[in-house]
């Protein structure tokens, strides 16, 4: 049995950005994480180490965008390889992350960037 985990729009102020004003004033980044994993068990034993606890998920979400980069794409690699690592028992996890006001011209919610693996 499969179940998910999803994070909707997660609001978190960063600054990652090619142009030196991104990485000085920062912008919002929304990001949106799907997770995959059997954790059918927690449906029984009410027992938080028999699934995925997203409290640390989001915990680890929030380190990796403490850290500058250039890329989303960086960022997004960053955060699917440490919720990985932290969870193996995971078998498919998905990452948006969403640049709102994004430096370029015209109106626009944002740029985003997406990134699915199975494992």
């Amino acid at each position: 049995m499969t179940s998910k985990i999803i994070f909707d729009h997660l609001k978190i102020y960063a600054y990652h950005g090619v142009l030196p004003e991104e990485t000085i004033i920062g912008t919002y980044f929304i990001l949106n994480v799907e997770i995959h994993a059997d954790v059918w068990k927690a449906t029984e034993s009410d027992d938080l180490h028999d699934t995925i606890n997203y409290a640390e998920i989001n915990a680890l979400i929030h380190e990796e965008m403490k850290i500058p980069s250039q890329l989303m794409e960086h960022v997004c690699g960053r955060i699917m390889r440490k919720i990985k690592d932290t969870f193996p028992q995971i078998s498919f996890l998905s990452v948006k992350m969403t640049k709102t006001n994004p430096p370029m011209q015209g109106e626009m919610d944002g740029v985003s960037v997406y990134f699915e693996k199975k494992f």
